[in-house]
């Protein structure tokens, strides 16, 4: 058997349409570039304190966070001024440094206190974290 193929000279392909996939790759680059904008990241909502002479640290051994309700925590967590000194003498064996992130409405008596009891325990490295201006 010969079957024969019918070529037809008029019968052409159509060149594809390649605008609604540019469309929609065009969309998704956008939506992928502002993502991370509206990703919420838990923690503790603190508004840092300004300072013209502050100075970026590159390390973090211990980071105290301050609230502006006073309360004290290490890791998302509350913690107590007794469990915080016991806190404190491990980090202070180990020569650790203590980076205090404090709310700019935080008492300055709870600051004092933390930034005291570093001192009498013997750390010798204290930050506190603030906003360049």
């Amino acid at each position: 058997m010969h079957f024969r193929r019918h070529m037809d000279s008029g019968a052409r392909l159509k060149p594809l349409d390649i605008t609604p996939i540019m469309g929609m790759l065009l969309l998704l680059l956008v939506f992928f570039m502002l993502m991370p904008g509206f990703v919420m990241q838990p923690g503790i909502k603190v508004n840092l304190p300004k300072a013209v002479t502050s100075g970026a640290v590159t390390y973090k051994d211990l980071e105290v966070v301050i609230s502006d309700e006073n309360k004290i925590y290490i890791d998302g967590k509350t913690i107590s001024i007794q469990d915080l000194k016991a806190l404190f003498k491990q980090a202070a064996q180990t020569k650790a440094a203590i980076l205090i992130k404090a709310d700019r409405r935080a008492s300055l008596g709870v600051i004092t206190e933390i930034w005291d009891m570093c001192r009498y325990l013997g750390i010798k490295q204290v930050n506190i974290v603030t906003n360049q201006e």
